[in-house]
């Protein structure tokens, strides 16, 4: 049948793996995704996606625990509000906080697993699909328009898009999302030692449990760190199997 037929090479093209590319564009992405998250212009650009996986992350955490999620506000300055109802303490409250600085290094490491897999197309669906679902709680002009755009150019790429174009967006992506966890964290520092972030989620967190804020700004470090770390290794491993086949040669 048309429909069965429409539906299996629909799975078939969600699930397949795509070829492994080139190491030169592994290695180009990661420059890309480095000098944006580096330089000024186009960080204060990019950084809506960080602050969309900033905020998605204590979103899903709310719900993960049981909270009320009452609504997501995103704003031109690249800040975001998530507002849930539930006990203010507890552990509920501490995973809550404690997910808004990790998830954006924590959802570039699982697209790294499935890049690693060569599941482009799985991917930029996937991506589609969570900003789909955090649509709905947007409670604001500025982040329905954004989650609208990013996601329209995610389905673009993803419908429209050559798989070598689909490859460089997607790596560049990942890698992005990767560096791009790291700088918040050191941002949030800074404005923390100049009194004007008190109520931070490192602040907040401190307040909720026996370890000062500074330890918190450290496990999101470290956090960060590690998923760089590992999303790298699984990142390179095309540079790494173009390497080892030219010394075999």
């Amino acid at each position: 049948m048309p429909l069965i037929d429409g539906l299996t090479t629909l799975w078939d093209k969600l699930l397949g793996a795509q070829p492994d590319p080139p190491p030169l564009l592994v290695l180009l992405t990661a420059v890309v995704a480095v000098v944006v998250v580096a330089t000024r212009l186009p960080w204060r650009i990019a950084r809506n996606a960080v602050t969309i996986a900033h905020e998605g992350g204590h979103a899903l955490m709310a719900l993960f625990t049981g909270r009320r999620l009452r609504g997501i506000r995103l704003h031109s300055d690249t800040s975001g509000l998530t507002l849930s109802a539930g006990r203010p303490t507890g552990p509920g409250m501490i995973v809550t906080l404690l997910a808004g600085y990790v998830a954006p290094s924590l959802i570039g490491l699982a697209g790294a697993w499935l890049l690693a897999g060569n599941r482009i197309t799985l991917l930029l669906w996937v991506a589609v699909a969570l900003l789909l679902a955090m649509l709905v709680m947007i409670r604001n002009v500025f982040g329905v328009l954004s989650l609208l755009v990013t996601g329209g150019v995610v389905l673009a790429v993803s419908w429209y898009a050559s798989p070598q174009v689909q490859a460089a967006f997607a790596w560049t992506s990942v890698w992005f999302l990767l560096f791009g966890g790291v700088r918040p964290v050191f941002e949030l520092q800074r404005l923390r030692s100049r009194g004007r972030m008190p109520e931070s989620d490192a602040d907040q967190l401190a307040r909720l449990t026996p370890f000062p804020a500074l330890f918190w700004v450290g496990v999101f470090l470290l956090v960060a760190l590690g998923a760089l770390a590992v999303g790298a290794l699984l990142l390179a491993e095309p540079i790494v199997v173009g390497v080892a086949g030219a010394v075999a040669v």
